[in-house]
């Protein structure tokens, strides 16, 4: 019965630990509704187009424009970026690119995904897409890993006929996050995102000024590497449980059923 017991408690225990880890390894919410979503695209890294991820931001441009937006990629996330791309009804063949870079402006590769769709003649549209490696907490200097902060996406055409240079596009982008939880934790964390503008604004708090260059205002809903917990935490109490459970286990197969009652007392 004691036994009964302990296991009881340890499993309600565990349960416990468990509902929160459950909900931080669920894919991240997308928004209800695109009100608010931007309708308009930068042509550079420094006039990038915020875009939350969960919206659905859109823009008009020609085939031969340079499109950037910006969204920000927390520790655990592995993003995935979708571009549709609106074509005339009469064009040649083209092909587009969707390229993804980081905080530090490198250059992303794509796990999954074709970052290069080729749209055949006439075609009503093509959908470049680009599913990101899992971000990071932490890196050596010298890796190229993805890192928690500001990502920037290039959309662009790379194959055109000359007739069709210029021709009015319609462009959507999307982006979205899968939390890969504590299986891509690492022991270590940046000091600060990889945001534009974060030097000038931490050097201006520190000496109290009031002007800040913040050329990035996006973040995650609940903060910078505010998911502190990883389902690594649950692993390591069920461990513990497992443990003590063996512990008690052992000890009750091995101690016997005591004194036997046919041996006199001073024996």
């Amino acid at each position: 019965m004691r036994i009964t017991r302990v296991l009881s408690a340890s499993l309600l225990m565990l349960g416990l630990a468990v509902s929160p880890a459950a909900a931080d390894t669920s894919p991240s919410p997308s928004a209800s509704a695109d009100s608010g979503a931007p309708t308009e695209a930068g042509t550079s890294f420094r006039t990038a187009t915020e875009v939350e991820q969960g919206q659905t931001a859109t823009a008009n441009g020609s085939a031969g424009d340079y499109l950037y937006w910006s969204f920000p990629a927390d520790a655990g996330q592995r993003p995935t970026v979708k571009a549709t791309v609106k074509l005339p009804e009469t064009h040649a063949a083209e092909t587009w690119q969707i390229d993804v870079y980081d905080g530090l402006r490198r250059r992303q590769a794509c796990q999954y995904g074709a970052q290069t769709r080729t749209a055949a003649a006439n075609t009503a549209s093509v959908e470049p897409a680009c599913v990101l490696r899992t971000v990071r907490a932490w890196s050596e200097p010298w890796a190229n890993d993805p890192l928690r902060g500001t990502y920037y996406v290039r959309l662009t055409v790379v194959d055109l006929t000359t007739g069709d240079l210029g021709l009015p596009v319609e462009t959507e982008l999307r982006v979205d996050s899968k939390d890969i939880g504590g299986s891509a934790a690492v022991d270590g964390s940046l000091a600060e995102p990889l945001v534009p503008g974060i030097a000038v604004k931490s050097a201006a708090e520190e000496d109290g000024s009031s002007a800040s260059a913040v050329l990035s205002s996006i973040e995650p809903d609940d903060g910078w590497s505010s998911g502190w917990w990883s389902d690594r935490w649950v692993w390591t109490a069920l461990g513990g449980v497992l443990a003590a459970l063996a512990g008690v286990g052992g000890y009750s197969l091995t101690r016997g059923a005591g004194r036997p009652s046919r041996m006199p007392p001073g024996a």
